[in-house]
């Protein structure tokens, strides 16, 4: 647009060169008397033409200057957009990741909501199905109270692996608060099952005892009950809370079960002090007392050998593991925790009872109880082994493994 303008520009000058040209002509060829009024006339016509030549050139320049003072607004307006739209882009950004962020928030604070009795009620969902489910059946069929109605109340506790004593036991104290207080109506049976076995449970405090620290954890138990598991999953509770957690290898016979260990502590950031395999398990322990002292550690998880209960050299090897931490480590508190598989039922019991013959147990740990519709092996461990239910495994989530609470374990399992 400008280099027409100019050329415009150009023309109009040299169309008025021309006709001064053609007027001087025109000059030269009148009379001389007429020549000096053609003259003045066409110097005065020569200024007028330059006057409108200047006042063009001035309009050119005039419009080429607006035109110049134009084009840096359109590129700053340009600019606005592209601003704009990086402004717009970049807010964009912003509130996805702020909803990102909100969304996460909200999950998180619904999983908060949902909490640990939650996921404690879903992954009772089979031992409920096994126990209260078939119970409410029994008591829906009838319309009176009688033994009929006892003895299938019996049978059910006793195939939910209640154990036979502990099932006695129970309805005992049913049929005496049944007459106690003059229940006729067989839906009330329910209520008062379910005060016995808070009766039976109690109400002790079953965390771990760890407080203050230092303290030290041994894992025992026979083969896949789920040892190694559980300790990752402490490890990385223990970890989270700000504590600082040391494992020890200490099961040195199991295939990979070092390299198992190895991948917990990984995942938890933590130490794990490891000998070779077929290692003596009294020197790992030894080791890692020694190293949870020098590195001020507030917790020392120690896997074991899994073994079974009923081989008595293995047995008496695991009695000398603890006398090495009594002696090297008296200042500790200190846990022994037996892992037991809650789908093996009453072979779960078993092990109790001969496990807590050589070591002195402090604590049951149920795993894999969202696996099995038998959930009765609970009951049964606290009344026939007297040893407390401390931890329970109801799913493979790290939060899955829980401190075992009596009366949220019984309002899960009875749906409320």
């Amino acid at each position: 647009m400008f280099k027409k303008l100019f050329k415009f520009g150009k023309k109009k000058e040299e169309e008025t060169v021309v006709e001064e040209d053609i007027q001087i002509d025109e000059v030269s060829e009148e009379s001389a008397t007429d020549e000096e009024e053609q003259k003045e006339e066409l110097v005065e016509s020569k200024e007028e033409n330059k006057e409108e030549t200047v006042v063009e050139g001035a309009e050119f320049k005039l419009e080429e200057k607006h035109h110049l003072d134009e084009e840096p607004e359109n590129k700053e307006e340009i600019i606005d957009i592209d601003n704009e739209d990086k402004v717009e882009q970049t807010s964009l950004e912003e509130v996805e990741e702020v909803e990102e962020v909100e969304e996460v928030e909200e999950v998180e604070e619904e999983i908060t909501k949902e909490g640990l009795f939650a996921r404690l009620k879903q992954g009772l969902t089979k031992a409920k199905q096994g126990i209260t489910d078939k119970i409410d059946a029994v008591l829906n069929s009838y319309t009176t109270i009688d033994e009929d109605l006892l003895e299938e109340l019996e049978e059910i506790l006793i195939t939910a692996d209640v154990g036979v004593n502990t099932t006695m036991e129970m309805i005992d104290g049913l049929r005496d608060a049944i007459k106690t207080k003059g229940i006729t109506d067989p839906l009330a049976v329910r209520g008062e099952l379910k005060a016995v076995i808070c009766d039976m449970l109690g109400e002790e405090d079953s965390k771990l005892n760890i407080e203050p620290g230092p303290s030290i954890i041994l894992m025992v138990g026979v083969n896949g009950v789920g040892k190694t598991t559980t300790i990752g999953k402490l490890a990385n509770r223990y970890t989270k809370e700000g504590k600082k957690v040391l494992l020890a290898a200490g099961d040195t016979f199991r295939a990979a079960a070092i390299e198992q260990l190895e991948v917990w502590a990984n995942r938890s950031n933590v130490d794990i002090i490891k000998h070779q395999e077929g290692a003596d398990p009294g020197a790992v322990i030894f080791d890692a007392v020694k190293a949870a002292k020098a590195r001020k550690a507030d917790v020392l998880i120690c896997d074991t050998a899994g073994r079974l209960h009923n081989k008595t050299n293995l047995m008496n090897e695991l009695g000398k593991v603890f006398k090495i931490v009594d002696r090297e480590y008296p200042e500790a508190q200190k846990e022994v925790l037996l892992v037991v598989d809650a789908t093996t039922g009453q072979n779960a019991v078993s092990q109790a009872k001969t496990f807590k013959e050589v070591a002195d147990i402090t604590g049951i740990v149920l795993t894999k109880l969202d696996g099995t519709a038998k959930g009765g092996v609970v009951l049964a461990v606290k009344s026939e082994v007297d040893v407390p239910v401390k931890l329970i495994g109801v799913g493979e989530k790290v939060e899955d493994l829980q401190d075992f609470d009596s009366k949220a374990f019984i309002d899960a399992l009875f749906g409320n």
